[in-house]
């Protein structure tokens, strides 16, 4: 049989069903909120793994056309991908679906549910297509799934390659084009011609924005702005890592923490958001009298204190520090932010507005990372953490900002009298605040810094608090200034080296005077564990083994935490804690689609089957797939996330790992079909030594790369992950080889049995990460290839195929 069409197919549909994941990610992101990816993850692996578990059901589904090759059912089961594709984009986005309206809006579950069932469609067929390839031809499994993860490889490149010319909503019409031209090489006769049809829907669909353009949450920042009157919406950008809006509006009025004894107005500013949620604004720098503003704001204290002219600003997004910075004569005022889409946004768009704030000493990425590659010490590092108007931040997501580590990279770089200087909004009750003191006080004591209390301080307004700190003791003379400034100001004192308590909570009085006596705890050594042990919150100090910064519940205070928020349960989906309702939900659907099988009349004709044989292929078998697929994204996500810190961004991240194994993969699985030593169970032990051996090396490795330029540093991340990556490819395709010659009425329910534990693992490594650190995670990753390797049929104490 000729495989090259086939397997031309079988590469564009796996290319562009991960390439549409990744759209759908970012499309949750802009219409939603960003940790409904996860949701999209359940959505694509249930699919996959639902098409497994109905092929077991119904066998004949397996070819379509006894008397033709399995090639033209692959191509009607791509035919069906392709066009679902698209059309379940465009569904979901007219569906009234919103998260904030589920407290009085019960329809809303019902949406949840038309959501799966709507963009699960194309995951299905294009699970069908592998799945009866791998039935048919299972003595060629390699060679299949080598075209699988090599189509998956590329695809997470390839939407990179199509996002940075088109938006994402466009790209997945390219997607769904890319998937019906798969559908036209293997199909025949009216396959051919559906495929056809199917392609002039798309292009009709490509020029048809008010049907495919994202339908944003009416309650998100940027569409809550431009419902003032007088608002106007200026321009749309995008790139294949976020969406920027620049708008104009009343409600875009910046002076984070202004004082209430300011009162003239405000120079213009204009609104900058980002996805539609992080709302922060440029300010009109040309006129210097406007900005007297400046000098009321509590981030203007570190320039009072003494002169600063060697400035890092960390996150500076709309650049309102940056235009301090200027204001109080700073000489080199360094900028690092993120996001590149902002910088190229403020610098080629609104540069003159900005008065070009960003035109040098500017560059994008993660500001401790090029701190590591600087000998620079500054008189200020300023880190503004606030946008517009205050809100929530992702709870579950890793975050190399705030760890312990970060702090040290920080305060090393400051010279002997100069200031790490961190503000914040107010978001009661307070959690981030006491966490970012007390990853500061843990950081500094390892640095060896004593008597920490004496090189903090800290003040609030009425809707902002303050942290500064460095590594050598305030003087008496800048205590006093820090009173005058406060007392002038009306801002309220939280710490300073030996403040008394009748100093604090004067001007915007709280009931318990709550701050004071918490920074209070946390500053003595001998109290601060037993407060963070006893508070409500989570507010232990993180470190870049397990760098959740914002998640901050204790599962053994929700019911005092939803009391404490209002008893509303929507504070746990706006905080990121979707993760475990969406954990519970999966796993009992996973365990559905498993156990389906085994309920049916295919179960009568496996015991059948087992009492004939002997073989008791039914757990081993199954078990094998589930500990492979745990064993595959446990190491994929831990990756991921370890390579965030070198590769300075998620997104750079995601792309580079997820193409570096799955190419590498997809490779081991080629030399797999052609080498038949490399067809052994024992490689599966090889794979748990490498990972070990790896995750023993990140660390080291991921210090030494981040100093170089970052396509050699990508160079470097695909060479390391190429040994043990390469083995991983191989395991599958045996497993499926092995049940070819004994079982192959069981490669669907293994197929469902891999999709359906691929898509737990995501989850399960994302809460044990959050417990034991992602070291941890590919240690179990490791044990997980060990376990397969022991339930692999053809191990000692089974029969050999």
């Amino acid at each position: 049989m000729a495989y090259g069409r086939l397997l031309a197919a079988i590469f564009l549909f796996s290319f562009t069903s991960l390439a549409f994941e990744i759209a759908l990610t970012r499309l949750f992101s802009i219409s939603l909120w960003y940790h409904f990816g996860f949701m999209v993850i359940s959505i694509a692996m249930l699919g996959v793994g639902a098409s497994g578990t109905v092929l077991s059901l119904f066998p004949k589904l397996k070819n379509l056309s006894s008397d033709k090759p399995i090639s033209h059912t692959i191509g009607m089961y791509g035919l069906l991908l392709g066009s679902t594709m698209a059309l379940s984009y465009v569904i979901s986005n007219i569906l009234p679906f919103d998260p904030v309206r589920l407290s009085w809006d019960k329809t809303q579950i019902l949406y949840i549910l038309l959501y799966y069932l709507i963009l699960s469609t194309p995951f299905f067929f294009f699970g069908l297509t592998i799945s009866s390839a791998f039935s048919a031809l299972s003595e060629r499994a390699g060679l299949l799934y080598g075209a699988d993860l090599l189509g998956a490889g590329t695809g997470s490149l390839g939407f990179l390659m199509l996002t940075a010319r088109m938006s994402t909503e466009h790209a997945v019409v390219i997607l769904s084009s890319m998937a019906l031209a798969g559908a036209f090489i293997t199909g025949k006769g009216k396959t051919r011609i559906a495929a056809v049809l199917f392609l002039i829907v798309n292009a009709f669909l490509f020029s048809m924005p008010d049907l495919i353009t994202p339908r944003m949450s009416a309650y998100k920042g940027l569409q809550s702005a431009l419902k003032y009157p007088g608002a106007v919406h200026l321009r749309t950008y995008s790139d294949p890592f976020s969406r920027v809006d620049i708008f104009e509006s009343p409600a875009v009025r910046f002076a984070p923490g202004l004082s209430l004894t300011y009162l003239d107005s405000l120079p213009r500013q204009i609104g900058l958001s980002i996805d539609g949620s992080d709302i922060n604004a440029v300010t009109d720098a040309g006129n210097t009298e406007s900005l007297r503003f400046l000098s009321y704001l509590p981030s203007a204290l570190p320039y009072v204190m003494a002169r600063r002219d060697e400035v890092l600003i960390l996150e500076p997004k709309g650049g309102l520090h940056v235009v301090l910075a200027g204001y109080y004569g700073a000489q080199n005022i360094y900028k690092v932010d993120s996001n590149p889409l902002v910088i190229k946004v403020i610098k080629d768009t609104l540069g003159d507005f900005s008065q070009g704030i960003y035109e040098s000493n500017t560059r994008d990425g993660l500001g401790r990372a090029w701190l590591k590659a600087k000998k620079t010490k500054f008189d200020l590092i300023d880190m503004p953490l606030m946008g517009a108007s205050p809100s929530g931040s992702f709870g579950i997501a890793e975050d190399y900002r705030f760890t312990v580590e970060a702090f040290k990279e920080y305060l090393g770089h400051l010279k002997e009298t100069g200031i790490l200087g961190i503000h914040l909004f107010i978001l009661p009750p307070p959690r981030v605040e006491l966490r970012l003191l007390s990853t500061l006080a843990t950081s500094m004591e390892e640095m060896g810094i004593k008597e920490v209390d004496k090189r903090i301080i800290s003040f609030r307004s009425w809707g902002t608090v303050s942290i500064l700190a460095r590594t050598v003791p305030f003087t008496p003379q800048e205590i006093e200034t820090v009173r005058q400034f406060s007392r002038q100001r009306r801002f309220d004192l939280i710490h300073l080296p030996g403040i008394r308590e009748e100093e604090t909570n004067n001007y915007v009085r709280t009931p318990s005077n709550e701050y004071f006596l918490a920074f209070r705890q946390i500053l003595d050594p001998e109290t601060r564990k037993s407060f963070e042990d006893n508070y409500l919150f989570d507010i232990r100090p993180v470190r870049d083994e397990n760098p959740f910064f914002h998640y901050y519940l204790r599962i053994t205070n929700l019911e005092k935490i939803y009391h404490i928020m209002g008893r509303k349960w929507q504070y746990f989906i706006e905080e990121g804690y979707l993760l475990p309702a969406v954990f519970v939900q999966v796993l009992l659907l996973s365990i559905l689609l498993i156990s389906l099988p085994a309920i049916s009349k295919l179960k009568a004709k496996v015991e059948v089957k087992m009492k004939k044989t002997n073989k008791p292929i039914l757990n081993i078998d199954l078990f094998y797939f589930a500990f492979l697929g745990l064993g595959f994204m446990f190491v994929e996500i831990a990756l991921i996330q370890k390579m965030i810190l070198p590769l300075e961004n998620p997104s750079y991240a995601i792309a580079t790992v997820l193409s570096s194994i799955l190419i590498s993969s997809g490779i081991g699985s080629l030399l797999g079909d052609r080498f038949s030593p490399l067809r052994s169970p024992r490689i599966l032990p090889l794979i748990s030594l490498l990972i070990v051996l790896c995750s023993v090396l990140l660390p080291f490795i991921s210090d030494a790369i981040s100093l170089y330029p970052m396509p050699l540093r990508i160079a470097c991340v695909f060479a390391i992950l190429f040994p043990p990556c390469l083995l991983m490819g191989i395991p599958f395709p045996l497993g499926i080889r092995n049940l070819g010659t004994r079982a192959p009425y069981m490669i669907p329910w293994a197929w469902a049995t891999n999709g359906c534990l691929s898509v737990l693992a995501p989850m399960v490594t994302i809460m044990l990460a959050m417990s034991v650190g992602f070291k941890a995670v590919l240690w179990i990753g490791a044990g997980a290839y060990v376990l397969a390797f022991l339930t692999f049929p053809a191990a000692p104490g089974h029969s050999e195929s």
